[in-house]
């Protein structure tokens, strides 16, 4: 079990201990994020796992449905009884829709990760919680991009990768959905993408150009800042053609 003075709130300590029960994580854990949705820690991994630490994202119990629709069209629900209860709202909905967007941000990270996207290493899935690759020093995570001054060589080189990895996504049918400089990470002269909940597959979702356009504005904005002028609408539509016609 966690000992009494880790900083962690109690109800995730369940979901704590099954990564320690699987052998991956000792009972020291830190909070690194806590948010209306998950909260992160950096958990002590322990020797036989290859890692010094690892990052555990132990989601809420609600998801908040804010703002959801765009995201869940094109996404199927075969069970009947559980398609109603997510339509209608009810705790039954929630949970399963949870479980949903959970299981999904998991096997985005497995996809992504296996093709050499720059995404955290996904290494185990609990009920609520998500066991991954950790960046960052204990008591000193890795920074998000919005954080970091970026000198302009170094910028035009990670927004150059960062393409590289928009292209990798589309060609795994995925577009993040909701990304900017807040959920790209800064590692050792590296950036890593985190947060896939939300991310849909273009081929299926009414929304797709739309979510890629606004995914690319948010970017932009931030490379534009570091001295990267690039035009948005020209590349969208590149990344979008490319999609379309799989020469990406």
């Amino acid at each position: 079990m966690f000992e009494q003075d880790d900083v962690m709130e109690s109800s995730p300590m369940s979901e704590l201990d099954a990564f320690l029960e699987a052998g991956w994580i000792t009972g020291k854990s830190w909070v690194v994020k806590s948010g209306k949705e998950a909260t992160v820690y950096c958990c002590e991994a322990t020797p036989g796992s290859g890692h010094s630490y690892l990052a555990a994202k132990v989601y809420r119990a609600h998801r908040s449905f804010r703002n959801d629709t765009m995201y869940r069209e094109g996404r199927v629900i075969l069970s009947s009884r559980i398609r109603r209860a997510v339509e209608k709202k009810t705790n039954t909905g929630r949970e399963a829709m949870s479980a949903l967007w959970q299981g999904h941000e998991y096997e985005q990270l497995k996809r992504l990760h296996a093709v050499g996207a720059d995404v955290p290493r996904p290494l185990a899935m609990g009920k609520n919680a998500l066991l991954m690759e950790y960046l960052g020093e204990p008591g000193a995570p890795a920074p998000p991009l919005q954080s970091v001054r970026l000198e302009r060589r170094e910028a035009r080189e990670l927004f150059q990768r960062l393409v590289e990895n928009l292209q990798l996504m589309l060609s795994c049918n995925l577009i993040h959905a909701d990304l900017s400089p807040f959920n790209i990470l800064y590692w050792e002269g590296r950036l890593c993408i985190i947060d896939f909940p939300q991310a849909i597959d273009p081929r299926f979702s009414p929304h797709a150009w739309e979510l890629l356009h606004r995914d690319l504005q948010n970017v932009c904005r931030y490379f534009e800042r570091q001295g990267i002028r690039t035009d948005v609408e020209r590349l969208a539509g590149d990344l979008w053609t490319g999609f379309q016609f799989a020469t990406l």
